[in-house]
């Protein structure tokens, strides 16, 4: 064949595969008017408008998630991204390649990888749709898979099992919640908070004949376990990992997760307080002033019967954390520094431990 016959040869398959990655990343994006009626709504409003968009979605069936999580789940150097085993910036103990590493037996860490329902099967009785939902479901050690069990996610205290890269399981440290919680490592915190939280709306009353668990009421996050998921979610905020991944389940299941695509819908749906201890010896209130302000503002708060010390955090519409400053809840105020933040809409978050104690508004002009 001569060169130019290659030439004219090739360049339509070229051209083909061409159109095809092109028209893949285009189309894995989130589609205009995706959220359309969800805007300018907050609380069970929001809930029930997100769920009406990404219910009904394309269910797989349980063997198609090995193959969904080639293009869900595959790290820049084309291994699993396993989030129970993974250390960011750092070597993790093993890596696993696809298919060929599918459990299988396994007696310990590093032999082989499964399917995670993040949100446990047995929450939902092993029923289908959520039984193949992508959004909930990684692959991870099965191991580890195995030591988390259906146990809540949650803080520990005093670990009694350590993975190699951190994820813990023991007893709980999260106020409102006393039994044993499995934590995986800060940096996926947010990923799975995120998982939960679809979870909850997606399958918002849908789940009348759902076991429930220490952690939900059907689908429904309890109370301690809504201001834990909000702070992992604040705290280890949307990365592009997760943004990748969802628009590869987008392509599979033809919907979305609205908490990656937009974290602030988090925070307009689930009250910040509503998991507060109604024991606390005053409600406290966060204050800024002044508010508007383009400098230096005056945050302060009632105080209240607690023995830890808080944080601020503010986040912008995004839910991106852009800074943390630590504060003292003796001198039951202090003044913050805003003037590197630009211009815009932002929320102050105080944060003691793992509860979202208060939040504020603040405008930066």
């Amino acid at each position: 064949m001569t060169n130019r016959k290659r030439i004219l040869t090739t360049f339509p398959l070229i051209m083909g595969l061409l159109f095809i990655v092109g028209f893949t990343k285009v189309f894995a994006q989130i589609p205009s008017g995706y959220y359309d009626t969800a805007e300018q709504l907050n609380g069970n409003d929001l809930k029930i408008a997100l769920h009406n968009i990404i219910k009904d979605h394309q269910p797989q069936t349980y063997a198609q998630l090995w193959q969904a999580f080639s293009s869900t789940d595959k790290k820049p150097n084309e291994k699993v991204w396993d989030m129970y085993s993974d250390v960011p910036d750092g070597i993790p103990a093993y890596e696993y390649t696809f298919f060929t590493d599918q459990c299988g037996n396994y007696g310990g860490e590093g032999q082989c990888y499964n399917r995670e329902h993040s949100w446990p099967k047995s929450w939902f009785n092993d029923q289908m749709p959520m039984y193949t939902d992508l959004f909930h479901i990684v692959p991870t050690d099965g191991y580890v898979n195995n030591k988390r069990g259906n146990y809540p996610y949650g803080e520990v205290g005093l670990a009694s099992w350590t993975s190699t890269n951190g994820s813990k399981l023991g007893p709980s440290s999260t106020q409102g919640y006393s039994g044993v919680v499995f934590e995986p490592i800060d940096s996926y915190k947010g990923d799975f908070a995120r998982g939960m939280m679809y979870m909850s709306v997606r399958y918002y009353g849908e789940d009348g004949n759902w076991t429930g668990s220490g952690m939900t009421n059907g689908a429904e996050l309890l109370d301690w376990a809504k201001s834990l998921m909000l702070t992992w979610h604040l705290q280890d905020p949307v990365t592009q990992k997760e943004i990748d991944r969802n628009n590869a389940v987008y392509l599979i299941q033809l919907n979305r997760n609205p908490f990656v695509d937009r974290p602030e819908f988090a925070m307009s749906i689930w009250d910040p307080t509503a998991s507060v201890e109604t024991t606390l010896a005053i409600q406290p209130s966060l204050r800024l002033s002044p508010n508007p302000s383009n400098s230096t503002i005056t945050v302060s708060f009632t105080e209240y019967s607690t023995t830890a010390q808080p944080n601020l955090y503010f986040t912008d519409l995004t839910g991106k954390t852009v800074y943390i400053s630590p504060f003292n809840k003796c001198q039951n105020s202090k003044q913050v520094d805003i003037s590197m933040l630009q211009p815009g809409f932002y929320f102050v978050h105080l944060i003691e431990g793992n509860r979202i104690i208060s939040t504020a508004k603040l405008i930066r002009n």
